[in-house]
């Protein structure tokens, strides 16, 4: 049966008019084939996640101690001499009527749990919930070009249906399986299904066969869809991996012909259902026998896990997306932030970890020695419990600590901070890939931006051509110009261009005609309609099949073009592209009335001085077109390229205008202030991209920088071999501000070059953007891959890890705001985290210790743990940036996470909080007249002096929560607080519910009731805070020296910056050296282990005595090589540039705003 409509739908409908779109004809077609997504995986439930967040250990033990603790409350000691043979260890408790109420310690504790598990798989739910609005966002976008009813339509992928006609060209991900019909020069990268890195050729009577999840690398075409969903090839990959189980198994279910139209589907993939059901999920699936085969299909360039993505239903799912994650290989290296948080969380565990220990086995010791050593008292089998009871209740206390010292919040803030920022960021015209990409972008140092469309309008125009011999500086009236170069030109340029390119009428009444397709060739459309000619009719009489053969344009011919059979029998060949390439290949011009003539390279010289250069200057893409004719016999060898596209006629060189964006500048000056360089890596002209350069603001007039082409920078950064070398590519990338002419290959070694360098002190954090199916690798090798959301093909946005939606430059920018934004938001919660971490910790041991007892109760410090967890984390880090962020240099991978300033606030913060609480500790009983609250009996009543304790202890986190808005020594904290609602909210709502605890807690909460004067008296401390904040503030950092190496929790094991400042002398210079050369010593020989050819580099950088003078001396020799080339034509200095007198400034002039410091060391 599917075999039989499979021909139906090929051979029932002519190719070229598609399905009728009937509606009944469609549904028939989804319900017998299906449709084109595969269904996700279900979301985890509520109660899954819940489970999850009970699996946290620390929350377990806390669990089997209340537990243990509810158990033991319920025993009391036999007999009524049982309490005092038992000791003082229950004394008082029979007399105050309290044992009955010993179990709510345990029950509060279970309650605790319970609130804080709830609220973990809440913030998880909603994480995912996000994620699946992302996803949906992303694969809506994701649309196709299909014909249906004769006109070309476009559809979302999920709409495709078998027997649709689909239009494919360059840079599309395919959507389904199908059958070519009719194709130009097309290839495509099967990678993904076979291994195999080699482009697939294909035509209809060769190899027609085109499979889901493939890559069309070249050329255009049309398929007919032959299988989607579940039944591509693709979709079958994922149904052996587990992602389409339930619905093969509701197929299943269905019987009848389905079923058996089903398996004959499958036929060709017989093992799919035994395995499909054991791999219930993907982890299973790969563990299961015989899947080695799927493990590599994985691998491939994360295939399956990038591939199928735009046939996932609108519902997405996270369950894929970690499917994904654990099974592709990682794309990048840990994320900056990622990296911080993880080492400084470990090492707070096991600080926190060391202090509940040791405030166990002192309580434990204490209680021990005093009733068994110094009271002399036996042990009794009936009092047992009770002793045991004691132990729980040091246990309990020992493992309160512990989970207040240990920041589980930080994951919590990362992920909120993150969404919320993804949110935004989409009212920015950033669609966020990947999260952490999000962050990266706020440690950026250098952003390698293409030309056209970003720092552009992509909005190309003909504004100057040069033909019959004359240069015209605008378009000429059609009447000037020979008939016969018009009539080739017409014909040369509607024809050989794709033909879904097409110049529509504006949306609205006096705007701009609307530009569909690829802009260069629309501009050049448009000069066609300025001629008062119609490039339609001649498509018309030529249609798309009907030509003969074609080249389509790739990085490396940098032309395209296009054979036609003319009614003679003889072939034309129409011919355009970049200027000086296709000139190259012309040996005859047409001349002022339309006759050939010879074209010497004495001309072609001419012409690009006199021509070309003046246009390219004017910031003028420059497009030749040219023709060529053959005859049919013998007919030539199409495949014989280097012949074919030779011995050309030129027509006419057009000059297309794509102005600069308006908002451009200011935002590449933005990046410039906060320490980001901007390159500009374009394969137009170098003049052209120079004059762009100019007007953006990119280079200046009197800077030192370079301004090459891919051929020079190849040149510099390749030995004899053709190898790309590091020292080379070092004395090159500093100063580099534009690369043109470059191939997709010299961008991708280009950022490649500059991640790689070791140069500079820290390490480089590159941007990339990229549109084009051949960015892919520099946009996955770069830190963060920005794709063109418009003129982006499907390849490069896959690659990437933002997609900019409004394809400008200035959105670039707004996410560097935005990550710097997250990574102080982060900052800020760590800054008030572990103040009250600090506090809490040392405020439980030396209770402990003390008396016997914390003062802050494990049910309270578990409220702590929630205000600071999860209600901070939320206000904190969801702060909106301001354009403040953009006035600092970025922060780089290894400064420490916690700077000196905020250490300082920590510690400070810390100091006010412990003089507080141990002042009302130990004699707050006297000042405000009531009873103490120390050593109290097992089972007493809650006091109101411990009450006024943790009263004011949450009090005065409140206030610090505040301060802890600013965390780079600002005084104004309440600056901008209005502009966060959630903030005010959350204070605000704290302060009610622990008002609501003090007053009606009670025993669960061991808390008394409290009277105004003493809220008043708890309020005034926390206010203390903001006044002692301003103390700190005004305390410098030089003073506070010693607090340096508090700072540098997360140091790499790299050389920080702080190190080799000659200002430094808290570290002497033996160590100093010792260190660098242990430094420099392990980087030798990870370049030895690495590349055999680095040898000589690794002799001279052993001598460790002068790694500054080693990076000087390079970078000086650099600056004299560059300046010695200053006036050769592959060095283009911006004064030649401006026609100004040679001048040789270059190497006393100031360096680029956004130069690396490691250019010139004092």
């Amino acid at each position: 049966m599917y075999q039989t409509s499979l021909v139906n739908c090929i051979f029932l409908f002519p190719p070229l008019s598609g399905l009728e779109g009937n509606q009944t004809d469609l549904d028939k077609r989804k319900e017998i084939f299906g449709k084109n997504l595969i269904p996700p995986k279900k979301p985890k439930t509520f109660l899954q996640l819940v489970w999850e967040a009970l699996q946290d250990v620390t929350l377990i033990i806390l669990e089997l101690a209340a537990l243990i603790s509810l158990g033991l409350s319920f025993y009391h000691p036999p007999g009524e001499s049982g309490g005092e043979m038992c000791g003082s260890a229950a004394g008082g408790v029979e007399d105050e009527g309290e044992a009955d109420a010993g179990w709510i310690e345990g029950a509060a504790i279970l309650l605790s749990v319970v609130c804080v598990v709830i609220v973990t798989a809440f913030n998880d739910w909603s994480k995912e919930k996000q994620f699946r609005g992302l996803q949906s966002r992303i694969e809506q976008e994701q649309k196709f070009q299909v014909v249906r009813g004769s006109q070309v339509i476009q559809l979302p992928v999920a709409d495709i249906l078998v027997g649709d006609i689909a239009q494919i060209k360059y840079g599309d991900l395919l959507p389904a399986d199908g059958v070519l019909i009719q194709g130009n020069d097309l290839k495509i990268d099967e990678s993904s299904l076979t291994g195999e890195s080699d482009h697939v050729k294909k035509a209809a009577d060769k190899d027609p066969m085109l499979l889901s999840g493939t890559h069309v690398m070249e050329g255009s075409g049309r398929m007919v869809v032959t299988a989607v969903g579940v039944n591509s090839q693709t979709g079958i990959i994922f149904t052996l991996l587990g992602a389409g189980v339930e619905e093969e198994e509701k197929k299943e279910k269905k019987g009848g012909a389905v079923e058996d139209g089903h398996q004959n589907t499958d036929c060709s993939h017989p093992p799919i259902h035994p395995i499909a059901t054991i791999a219930t999920d993907g982890a299973a699936g790969i563990n299961a026998t015989g899947s080695a085969n799927l493990i590599n299909v994985k691998k491939q360039d994360g295939a399956a896990a990038m591939e199928m993505q735009p046939l996932k239903s609108a519902e997405g799912g996270e369950a894929d997306e970690k499917e994904k994650k654990k099974v592709s290989a990682p794309k990048k290296e840990k994320s900056v932030l990622q990296g911080k948080l993880t080492k400084l969380a470990v090492q707070i565990g096991y600080a926190g970890l060391v202090m509940s220990s040791i405030t166990v086995t002192i309580l434990v010791l204490y209680f021990s020695i005093d009733n068994f050593v110094m009271k002399k008292r036996p042990w009794m089998a009936e009092c047992t419990p009770i002793y045991v009871q004691y132990f729980v209740k040091f246990f309990i206390i020992g493992v309160t600590v512990l989970v207040v010292a240990v920041p589980e919040g930080l994951p919590l803030a990362v992920t909120i901070s993150l969404a919320y920022s993804v949110k935004k960021m989409m009212k920015d015209n950033n669609l966020v890939r990947h999260l952490d990409a999000c962050e990266t972008m706020g440690n950026a140092t250098a952003i390698c931006s293409d030309k056209t469309g970003t720092l552009t309008t992509n909005r190309m125009t003909a504004v100057q051509c040069y033909i019959g011999d004359v240069h015209y500086k605008k378009i000429p009236d059609p009447g000037v110009l020979p008939p016969k170069s018009l009539d080739l030109l017409i014909n040369a340029i509607a024809i050989n261009s794709a033909y879904t390119t097409k110049i529509l009428p504006p949306d609205k009444e006096g705007g701009l005609p609307k530009q569909v397709g690829n802009k260069t060739e629309c501009g050049l459309l448009g000069l066609i309609l300025e001629l008062k000619r119609d490039y339609q009719p001649i498509r018309n009489q030529i249609p798309e099949e009907k030509l003969y053969k074609v080249y389509t344009f790739n990085s490396v011919r940098k032309s395209m073009s296009t054979v036609i059979k003319l009614p003679d029998g003889s072939f034309r060949m129409y011919s355009k592209g970049a200027s000086e390439i296709v000139l190259k290949k012309c040996s005859h011009i047409l001349n002022e009335v339309g006759e050939l003539r010879v074209f010497r390279p004495r001309d072609k010289d001419e012409m690009v001085k006199k021509v070309i250069e003046p246009m390219a200057c004017e910031g003028l893409r420059t497009i030749c077109v040219a023709y060529r004719d053959f005859s049919n016999d013998p007919e030539p060898n199409w495949d014989d390229e280097n012949n074919i596209l030779n011995d050309l006629t030129a027509i006419c060189v057009v000059g297309i205008e794509d102005p600069v964006r308006p908002e451009v500048p200011d935002a590449i000056q933005k990046c410039q202030r906060a320490g980001i360089t901007v390159r500009m890596v374009t394969g137009d002209n170098i003049n052209t991209a120079r004059a762009i350069a100019i007007k953006c603001g990119i280079i200046h007039p009197g800077e030192d920088f370079l301004c090459i082409d891919g051929k020079e920078f190849n040149r510099r950064i390749r030995n004899e071999k053709g190898e790309v070398e590091q020292e080379r590519m070092d004395k090159v990338w500093p100063k580099l501000r534009v690369l043109a002419r470059s191939s997709p290959t010299d961008k991708h070694t280009l950022v490649k070059g500059i991640i790689d360098s070791t140069m500079a002190d820290q390490r480089q954090v590159v941007a990339v953007t990229g549109d084009g199916t051949n960015d892919g690798p520099a946009l996955k090798k770069a830190d963060v891959g920005f794709a063109m959301g418009i003129a982006g093909t499907d390849v490069a946005k896959e690659a990437s890890d933002i997609i900019l939606t409004d394809d400008n430059f200035s959105s670039i920018v707004k996410a560097v705001m935005w990550g710097r934004n997250v990574y102080d938001s982060i900052s800020k919660f760590l800054q008030f985290q572990l103040t009250v971490n600090v506090v809490a910790v040392i405020v439980a041991f030396t209770g402990a210790c003390i008396t016997q007892d914390s003062p802050l109760k494990a049910v309270q410090m578990l409220w702590v743990n929630l205000i600071m967890d999860t209600f901070a984390s939320l206000a904190l880090a969801t702060e909106p940036p301001n354009e403040s962020l953009l006035k600092r240099k970025p922060y780089g991978r290894n400064k420490p996470l916690i700077s000196s300033t905020m250490t300082k606030n920590i510690l400070g913060h810390a100091v006010y909080q412990l003089v507080i609480i141990f002042t009302l500790l130990f004699v707050g009983e006297q000042i405000f007249d009531i009873d103490s609250g120390r050593d109290a009996p097992l089972h007493a009543p809650p006091s109101e002096h411990y009450t006024l304790i943790f009263n004011t202890f949450v009090m005065m986190q409140l206030f610090n929560e505040i301060n802890a808005r600013k965390i780079h020594g600002e005084r104004n904290v309440f600056d901008g607080i209005f502009r966060n609602p959630i903030f005010c909210s959350i204070v605000f709502g704290t302060f009610v519910v622990q008002i609501v605890i003090v007053q009606f807690g009670g025993k669960p909460f061991s808390c008394q009731p409290l009277n105004l004067e003493k809220w008043m008296w708890c309020v005034f401390l926390g206010l203390g805070e903001l006044v002692w904040g301003q103390v700190i503030a005004t305390i410098p950092n030089l003073k506070l020296r010693f607090l340096r190496r508090a700072g540098q929790l997360t140091r790499k094991d790299e050389l920080p910056e702080e190190d080799v400042n000659e200002e430094n002398e808290e570290i002497d210079h033996a160590e100093r050296e010792l260190r660098r050369g242990q430094i420099l010593w392990f980087r030798g020989l990870n370049r030895i282990q690495t590349q055999i050819e680095v040898v000589n580099t690794f002799k001279s950088g052993t001598s460790f005595q002068g790694a500054g003078a080693l990076r000087r001396q390079s970078s000086t020799t650099s600056q004299t090589q560059d300046v010695t080339n200053v006036s050769s034509p592959s060095h283009v200095s911006l004064s030649n540039a401006l026609s100004s007198p040679t001048s040789t400034t270059a190497a006393t002039a100031p360096p680029t705003t956004g130069h690396s410091s490691c250019e010139r060391i004092p």
